[in-house]
């Protein structure tokens, strides 16, 4: 993996910060790099450094009842660890490297400095919050509302982005093992096997090498609408 430049002024959370605030930070900061597979974070580990991710794609897993649920994906620019950061609990969730990763480790008092010293810092971590706020309560209600085609269905919308060639549907590229998806839907391998071959039967969606077409995004969003108000 060729060296990436160790600087954080491509996290988009200091965008506004001038050279020299940028420097203070990275002064706080430890530089390393992960494998694929690679443990970076357990969950309910203790530890409360917040990691800024300069390269790579890296997965927040979550582990119930000894089962791990796949919650999102981190990129470039994004950022994790700042619950433990903020509250000083053992982490909500652990982080595993999907691809080759560049991290920087800043320890929780500078983060928490950064947040008092730069409002434009405070707002965007106010933000991420009520997005995880959000996306977890959404989570729940699709798991008490929805069986598990339609929580697939909008795993699949939200995985989703625009096909160039085709308006109106979504590509989901590069496309998620069926055991993947199972982690994320809460079922099992077999049964998102299933209900793939029943969606491309149905002409709802297209597998081709490298991507999963949703061929009537708009019909399948109607449709997981539909099941929530049952």
């Amino acid at each position: 993996m060729a060296p990436i430049a160790r600087t954080l002024a491509h996290i988009p959370l200091f965008r506004t910060l001038d050279r020299p605030a940028l420097q203070r930070l990275e002064a706080l900061c430890v530089w390393r790099d992960a494998a694929p597979k690679q443990w970076i974070t357990d969950h309910e580990g203790e530890g409360t450094d917040v990691f800024f991710v300069l390269r790579g794609q890296l997965r927040v897993i979550a582990s119930v009842g000894g089962r791990d649920t796949i919650l999102r994906d981190l990129h470039e620019g994004e950022f994790f660890g700042e619950l433990a950061a903020l509250d000083e609990r053992p982490r909500s969730a652990g982080i595993q490297a999907v691809t080759n990763a560049t991290l920087a480790r800043m320890p929780a008092t500078g983060f928490r400095r950064a947040i008092h010293d730069y409002p434009d810092v405070c707002d965007q971590i106010l933000a991420v919050l009520v997005g995880q706020v959000r996306m977890l309560a959404n989570r729940a209600n699709e798991t008490a509302g929805l069986n598990m085609k339609h929580r697939l269905w909008a795993e699949l919308l939200r995985l989703g982005s625009p096909a160039l060639a085709a308006p109106g549907n979504l590509v989901v590229s590069p496309p998620p093992t069926h055991a993947e998806l199972a982690a994320r839907v809460a079922s099992h391998r077999e049964a998102v096997t299933r209900e793939l071959n029943a969606l491309e039967r149905s002409g709802l969606i297209a597998r081709r090498r490298g991507a999963i077409e949703l061929l009537d995004a708009g019909r399948l969003r109607k449709m997981v609408a539909e099941a929530g108000e049952r």
